[in-house]
């Protein structure tokens, strides 16, 4: 068992050990205070406590028997004092905790801002991932005869999604070519990769707030054309496949672009979660993936809008 702590962004655990009411009593006196807290930072036997905290030898004793009896403490080792054996003293466990009712089942997303959740509640609900992903085929398919190169940048963008996850009950990603039409009605859908590569994606592109078009990326919202390779696109909107359902779509101009909008899940989550720049009540950004290290690939991105 641990206690959890979410501090300035962070995760603080420690391992924790469960108290009956009853063995709370070892805890009541100032003394036993000092002795846990004397105890916690330098393992020691009780000789070494007394003279420590400068009280009585017998007095220890009495308190290191019963938190030893209450499995808040216990024996470590052995040591030669004085021409006899001595016992070493440390905590059972780092904290303590008492339950006062039944644990219950929940989920991940508690330890989330407000906003991350209004994000990723659609998809991810009760702990439970509930969407189905679909990335462009590998083999060659639609008009142009496209492969995908984005597909495996699912896997990091499951890798994400899925630190904020119970379970996952099923298999959740398909293949553009695999996708049929209940698929998409009857579920939330996250879609990686453009309409050239992602079928999927080319049937929704049109009603998408940020589009791809002409071979470039084009935002409704500002009226601007984005042209460089390294520009993606992430946009959260209502399914029109099924209204009730959500749609996400992150999509690069090419490869290195998709690579750019997953960079900005693992970075920069919580400029996603803003929504547009220009338009904070849509949830649509336009990416560009930056090489800062000039070694030919995208690690860093820019948020355009």
């Amino acid at each position: 068992m641990f206690v959890v702590k979410y501090k300035e962004g962070k995760t603080l655990s420690l391992p924790s050990k469960q108290l009956k009411i009853g063995q709370v009593k070892s805890l009541g006196s100032d003394l036993a205070h000092k002795i846990i807290e004397h105890i916690a930072n330098n393992p020691s036997y009780p000789k070494e406590i007394a003279k420590a905290l400068k009280v009585d030898e017998q007095k220890v004793y009495y308190h290191i028997h019963n938190l030893e009896k209450d499995g808040i403490i216990k024996v470590i080792r052995k040591e030669v004092a004085k021409g006899g054996k001595a016992k070493v003293y440390d905590l059972a466990e780092p904290s303590f905790y008492i339950p006062f009712k039944q644990f219950e089942e929940t989920q991940k997303l508690f330890q989330l801002k407000e906003e991350h959740k209004r994000f990723l509640e659609p998809f991810i609900q009760d702990g439970v991932l509930n969407t189905i992903i679909i990335v462009g085929s590998p083999d060659p398919h639609g008009p142009e005869k496209a492969r995908s190169r984005d597909g495996y940048y699912g896997i990091d963008l499951a890798l994400f999604l899925g630190t904020y996850l119970n379970y996952v009950p099923k298999l959740n990603v398909k293949l553009d070519t695999e996708a049929r039409t209940e698929d998409l009605k009857d579920n939330n859908i996250i879609l990686i990769g453009g309409p050239v590569v992602n079928s999927i994606t080319a049937q929704v592109n049109n009603k998408l707030s940020v589009q791809f078009k002409e071979n470039n990326i084009y935002s409704t919202i500002t009226g601007k054309q984005y042209t460089s390779e390294e520009t993606g696109l992430i946009v959260k909107a209502k399914n029109p496949f099924n209204i009730e359902k959500s749609l996400l779509v992150v999509a690069g101009k090419r490869f290195s672009g998709t690579r750019a909008t997953i960079i900005s899940f693992i970075k920069h989550f919580d400029k996603i979660c803003q929504g547009n720049n220009y338009n904070s009540r849509i949830f649509a950004k336009v990416v560009e993936g930056i090489d800062t290290d000039s070694d030919g690939i995208v690690d860093e991105v820019d948020i355009l809008e």
